[in-house]
């Protein structure tokens, strides 16, 4: 699959195996830069004859998606005799892509960059898009860039070793490209969903190929998220809330996916979407959704603090994505904390039944 970008066309491949890496460890002036757990995981069966000198071992948690660590990434590139034609090869999930992608950017006003995804959250949604976060002081993602990679090899094999959390986390997203993709999705998912949790590998890649289909024509059109590319923030303007208010302990992915419930719950109440297919959806979401769900979580006044502190609402009202009709998908500037509050009742009783 090839991704158009107004920087650089990028390709997303998907491996049948790791053979790939083969190739890899051959290319000329590389830095490595890999998830510490990934590297450990996989040590003898991928990264043995990786030269030491040209390795960075990252310890993928929020508190070093900083300028600190791109710095020390850069520290530990100038050491390297190349410059221009350095090339940066990054291997992890969601934080190593952030991080390795801003040093891709700015260092020598930008290299080449090779990612290999290692989660299902980021082989299905953030590998494509060009985006990259940094945290700053408290700020989440207050410091970024648009830049891709020049290639993405995404292999299924690594998802065996993810914790059942973070498999989890990465099928809320894959649901959520789904039924965003219509009553097609809807059905796809329900068919679907049991092989998915076994991690069957051939229903892997067909879900993470969907998933970038369905996300690629958003980003392709509106790649530094202008107009069209807010519809993709369907379930986030809930589920960032309920990620922060609980301190992260609810994965991204998870969290997404009882956004998506909330957002439902909501068009439902309006009604302006079938309460028989929010129901459909949230018997998918129950069998992902396998985490314990404290109810403090759902604190409306701390999760209406969080809403208004997302940089993308942008007004005093609140804004978020919905689905109404025929599974269209529209923006509402105008959701009311009391509707925010049935739904949350709603859904906190539907995922503790």
């Amino acid at each position: 699959m090839i991704i158009k970008s107004h920087m650089k066309d990028y390709s997303a491949i998907i491996e049948p195996d790791f053979s790939f890496f083969n190739e890899l460890k051959t290319r000329k002036n590389s830095l490595w830069v890999i998830d510490r757990v990934v590297y450990d995981l996989y040590k003898s069966k991928l990264f043995d004859d990786v030269d030491e000198s040209r390795l960075f071992l990252m310890d993928a948690v929020e508190e070093n998606k900083t300028m600190d660590t791109v710095l020390m990434i850069c520290e530990k590139f100038t050491a390297l005799s190349a410059k221009r034609n350095a090339l940066l090869i990054s291997v992890g999930g969601g934080i190593v892509q952030d991080v390795t992608g801003f040093v891709a950017n700015i260092l020598y006003r930008g290299i080449h960059w090779v990612f290999v995804p290692t989660t299902l959250l980021a082989c299905c949604d953030s590998c494509i898009g060009s985006k990259t976060s940094l945290n700053y002081k408290q700020f989440k993602n207050l410091l970024g860039t648009f830049y891709p990679p020049d290639e993405l090899h995404i292999c299924a094999d690594f998802f065996k070793t993810l914790t059942d959390l973070d498999f989890s986390s990465g099928l809320g997203e894959v649901v959520k490209f789904n039924v965003m993709s219509g009553m097609s999705g809807v059905d796809r998912i329900e068919q679907k969903i049991d092989l998915l949790l076994e991690r069957d590998t051939d229903t892997l890649n067909e879900f993470v190929e969907s998933s970038l289909l369905f996300k690629k024509p958003y980003i392709e059109k509106d790649e530094f998220d202008q107009g069209v590319r807010i519809f993709l923030n369907f379930a986030h303007t809930f589920g960032h809330a309920i990620e922060s208010v609980s301190g992260f302990r609810i994965p991204h992915g998870s969290a997404v996916a009882i956004g998506m419930l909330i957002a439902n719950n909501i068009s439902v109440n309006r009604g302006i979407f079938d309460e028989a297919v929010a129901m459909r959806i949230e018997a998918v979401c129950r069998k992902i959704l396998t985490l314990h769900i404290d109810p403090e979580y759902f604190h409306l006044d701390l999760i209406v603090r969080a809403i208004r502190n997302d940089k993308k609402q942008i007004s005093e009202s609140l804004t978020a994505v919905l689905l109404h009709g025929d599974m269209d998908i529209m923006i509402s500037h105008d959701v009311t904390e009391e509707e925010m509050g049935k739904a949350f009742s709603h859904v906190l009783q539907v995922l503790n039944q």
